[in-house]
């Protein structure tokens, strides 16, 4: 039982510290924003490697969510109510949650440990020393442009996502099922309001912040040589997707 109770608090202790790092990070981060000039030519080639360099695994994860979500909806549904309600449920779904939520667990594994393991070997390796040795700041050199990069190219992604789901969702619709594409939009236009699209954009702009920060702060903070970005690439992962899932809950909420 005192073990138990040792483990608990020396957790604790741990989880309270990574907060207080973590909270510094943002404090900085904040602090440095109107030093433009030090990271602005960094954001576009951050948003080439978060945006451009995603787009493949985007459109295939997009695509087959679509179209699971479609032959799942025609089985449910499947003599009960008209088919094209298919395109109201796939639209709606892809929208409001699968789009978002699947496109930033996906990056939280591309761009998040990518993130990890770039800042954490330039940690090991003493390179952000050297950075901080010739006078610049690395958390505007290093870690803006990518958390920027991630706010804005996340809810590009996303919309992209929607669509390329709702266009799988429809082609499997039409092949597979008898459901022409007058029928499938019908279904889309029956329930759509715009609102929904903006829905998804803000939260991906918040998941966007979260892959970027998590995995700028698991690299700065990497301990250990090539185990400890082994370790902090791990973990920026689980953390994310973590988070992801709690905010996913908390925007529903609120903005619901």
């Amino acid at each position: 039982m005192a073990l138990l109770i040792e483990n608990i608090g020396r957790d604790t202790i741990r989880f309270l510290e990574h907060v207080g790092r973590f909270g510094t990070m943002i404090k900085d981060i904040f602090r440095t924003i109107p030093e433009g000039k030090s990271y602005m030519k960094q954001i576009a080639p951050q948003m080439v490697n978060i945006g451009n360099r995603s787009l493949p695994i985007v459109v295939v994860t997009a695509t087959f969510s679509g179209m699971v979500a479609s032959v799942q909806t025609a089985y449910q549904i499947t003599g009960f109510v008209p088919l094209y309600i298919v395109g109201s449920v796939v639209g709606e779904s892809i929208i409001l949650e699968l789009g978002p939520i699947i496109t930033a667990l996906v990056l939280s594994g591309r761009v998040g440990a990518n993130i990890a393991a770039e800042l954490g070997t330039m940690r090991v390796t003493e390179q952000i020393d050297a950075l901080e040795s010739l006078a610049i700041n690395p958390i505007s050199y290093l870690v803006i442009p990518r958390v920027i990069a991630g706010f804005f190219m996340l809810p590009a992604l996303t919309v992209f996502a929607d669509f390329v789901g709702i266009l799988g969702g429809w082609l499997i619709s039409v092949l597979t099922m008898d459901v022409t594409t007058t029928d499938f939009f019908k279904g889309f236009r029956m329930y759509f309001v715009p609102w929904d699209l903006f829905y998804g954009i803000i939260k991906a702009a918040f998941f966007g912040l979260t892959i970027t920060l998590v995995g700028c702060y698991m690299g700065f903070n990497t301990r250990g040589g090539a185990v400890g970005v082994g370790k902090a690439t791990t973990e920026t992962v689980v953390v994310s997707c973590l988070i992801i899932l709690l905010l996913n809950y908390v925007l529903a909420t609120i903005l619901l």
